[in-house]
């Protein structure tokens, strides 16, 4: 059985690291991956609308190759979790604290 290449196993402590909690660190990775997720939606959406026609048509589906492969380079890109993750390891990811002890 072969394994999926895209597969990586993450340390942790490394994670954790950067703000001295795993689930600080998970939670800002998820927004992240959530920001870089609506964004690559939003461009292929943007892409694939001007492919769009009022008229569904069998053989325009079939003919239409250059929709096909933008749709194919999304999919052959990395997840947005993974490129979350390296960018948050990285140090390339923004994040602070809101003041909770307001008077």
């Amino acid at each position: 059985m072969a394994t999926n290449p895209s597969i990586i196993t993450r340390d942790t402590d490394k994670i954790a690291d950067v703000t001295g909690n795993l689930y600080e660190s998970v939670s800002i990775i998820s927004k992240r991956a959530r920001q870089i997720s609506s964004k690559m939606k939003e461009e292929l959406n943007n892409k694939l609308a001007e492919f769009a026609s009022g008229v569904d048509n069998l053989e325009e589906v079939f003919e239409n190759r250059e929709q096909i492969e933008i749709s194919k380079f999304y999919e052959r890109m990395p997840k947005a979790g993974s490129m979350a993750i390296d960018e948050f390891i990285d140090g390339k990811t923004y994040h602070s604290y809101r003041d909770t002890t307001e008077e």
